[in-house]
């Protein structure tokens, strides 16, 4: 193995360094940080419909989805990224797909066996961000996928089943997470990943039969369980749902839990003004674009916009690299590229580098006033920062007008023919 890490306090350690303190210009507060993205779908697959995934101009292939991940975790590390959660149990689609019709699932209904195709994608995963010197945080269960296991005795043993995988295959560069947000309604049939004292046990078990891996489990926004916590190695929180004050509010919360360990936001959206407050707490934090990095067929890729500022913001605020972008070029008219609909069905919003300059974004339609968003980020429908619902019926030919009228009074626009 080429990647170790340590924690010590809060702060993460790779190979013996602080994280980010080969970087002479990133700030000291920033040092030791885990920022990360949700690759949730990296070995995804579905035993009921694969063809339906054949969308968004590819075809979707399982093998082909964890080998194109493993091609674009170059470019990530390169502006800062150091981990990346994947999830035995993939996570949504949230936007076109009932999750209850799909199958993706390793796990074996008592939860003694794990598919042995899962296992080969995972380790391919793990292995590939061992060589570039990134962590994993290795996901076990999400949500509606967790009705193939019978009863919570299963539960137990597909955590000891994959807390033993791990340990076995001497992993040496993963942190755990028991359940992707546990205490959502889905969990209600398993009492022990719904209810707090369960996955402190869960948590338990698999610090355990790992052999001592860092393990933590995340929740629901707003939600902080201090009995999770105090059991965790690492505390793992969402963002989903918050405003930046609330987000802080959340952060500082989980702040008071002794003796301190890392607190890592592996979940939020593509709101770069909440990444912002999480550095200047000194937390980490996880991107998570629900479009084009959770609807499989997944673009893994850093693509234009949303990705890409991102990126940039990223490497910009570790010292990295210098990103200064003229502003005409801080903003991008997103959802109307070729192949991103579905159904006649698109998800209309523009991305900014910096959000906070911004007012408000007014949209039109064929030049007839359609919509005004608010909030970062800024999308059509919007209803909560990782989520939006689709424009229907969007025509080939359509001409889509962004006007972008930031704080200090100035308007900018950006204009797309679909």
């Amino acid at each position: 193995m080429v990647t170790t890490f340590s924690i010590e306090g809060d702060r993460f350690f790779i190979n013996g360094h602080l994280t980010y303190s080969e970087y002479p210009k990133c700030p000291k507060q920033y040092q030791g940080l885990l920022m990360n993205a949700r690759f949730i779908q990296g070995i995804f697959d579905d035993a009921e419909a694969p063809e339906r995934f054949d969308r968004f101009g590819k075809e979707f292939d399982a093998e082909a989805n964890t080998e194109e991940l493993i091609a674009a975790l170059p470019m990530w590390y390169q502006k800062g990224l150091r981990a990346f959660t994947v999830g035995f149990q993939g996570g949504g689609p949230c936007f076109t797909t009932d999750n209850y019709t799909i199958s993706n699932n390793p796990f074996g209904r008592d939860g003694s066996a794990i598919d042995p195709a899962y296992l080969a994608r995972m380790k391919r995963v793990i292995e590939a961000a061992d060589r570039i010197g990134m962590l994993v945080i290795v996901s076990f269960f999400y949500g509606a996928q967790t009705r193939f296991l019978q009863d919570d005795l299963a539960v137990i043993r597909a955590v000891k089943t994959a807390a033993n995988w791990l340990r076995d295959e001497r992993f040496t560069n993963v942190i755990i997470e028991i359940a992707n947000e546990h205490n959502v309604e889905d969990y209600k049939i398993h009492p022990i990943l719904f209810d707090e004292k369960g996955i402190a046990q869960l948590i338990r078990i698999a610090q355990r039969e790992s052999g001592g891996m860092p393990v933590g489990c995340s929740t629901t926004g707003h939600y902080l369980s201090k009995e999770i916590a105090e059991a965790s190695d690492v505390i793992l929180i969402h963002g989903n749902n918050m405003s930046r004050q609330m987000f802080y509010n959340h952060i500082r919360e989980a702040k008071q839990i002794r003796p301190a360990r890392p607190i890592v936001c592996n979940e939020d959206s593509q709101a770069l003004a909440e990444m912002q407050v999480a550095l200047d707490e000194g937390v980490s934090w996880g991107y998570y674009n629900n479009m084009t990095k959770q609807e499989p067929p997944v673009y893994w890729e850093i693509t234009r916009g949303e990705d890409d500022f991102f990126a940039r913001r990223m490497a910009d605020s570790l010292g990295i690299e210098e990103n200064t972008l003229p502003l005409e070029e801080q903003f991008y008219l997103q959802g109307l590229e070729p192949h991103m609909e579905c159904g006649g069905k698109r998800w209309v919003r523009v991305a900014c580098m910096y959000p906070e300059k911004v007012h408000k974004v007014e949209f039109y339609r064929n030049g007839q006033y359609f919509e005004t968003a608010y909030n970062d980020p800024f999308t059509v429908h919007y209803v909560v920062n990782w989520y939006q619902k689709p424009v229907e019926e969007v025509l080939p030919g359509e001409q889509w007008r962004a006007v972008i009228t930031l704080t200090d009074g100035t308007v900018l626009t950006r204009e797309c023919e679909v």
